[in-house]
């Protein structure tokens, strides 16, 4: 998958791509848009804003062992929901993160995220990945479990580690 080719349009005017790195002040403002619940849910601290030193770090990746997707909205020029991969100590398994706006979750924009994240990690050599989800985060604990399949899961503290595979 070349990282100019790849996008998909989906309806409601929404468009799936790679991030870029002029997206930092898209990133600012999605985080800004968050509800406090969704925003400690992705990122485990309540955070009055996004530091741009992070938007920075998480729009620039090498779109290798680094990748993120993101779905923007054609006719407001914001982004809505982002995931991503980063790797980890083991070579062979790379942690993975989502985070979707509050009025366009239910809508399987994050199942959509899943599939596509782990198809790219797959073309890239990347089967193996790992997940730290809160305890109290159904949503995705229930995404990573219909979705995946599962090869470790324990919880310490109130988060959750889950190391999975893609389904088939």
């Amino acid at each position: 998958m070349a990282k100019e080719s790849f996008e998909h349009l989906l309806g409601s005017g929404l468009r799936l791509r790679l991030i870029r790195p002029d997206d930092e002040p898209r990133l600012i403002a999605l985080y800004g848009r968050l509800s406090r619940h969704t925003a400690y849910q992705r990122f485990f601290a309540a955070m009055k804003r996004l530091p741009t030193d992070w938007a920075h770090f998480l729009a620039n990746v090498d779109y290798r062992t680094r990748l993120a997707l993101v779905i923007e909205r054609l006719d407001a020029d914001e982004l809505i929901a982002v995931a991503r991969y980063e790797p980890t100590g083991d070579p062979e398994v790379a942690e993975v993160a989502f985070v979707v706006q509050d009025g366009w979750q239910g809508k399987g924009l994050g199942r959509l995220l899943l599939h596509e994240l782990l198809a790219a990690a797959g073309a890239r050599g990347i089967r193996r990945f790992r997940a730290y989800v809160l305890a109290d985060n159904s949503r995705m604990l229930r995404l990573l479990s219909r979705y995946t399949r599962l090869l470790e899961r324990k919880t310490e503290a109130g988060v959750t580690e889950l190391v999975f595979e893609a389904q088939g």
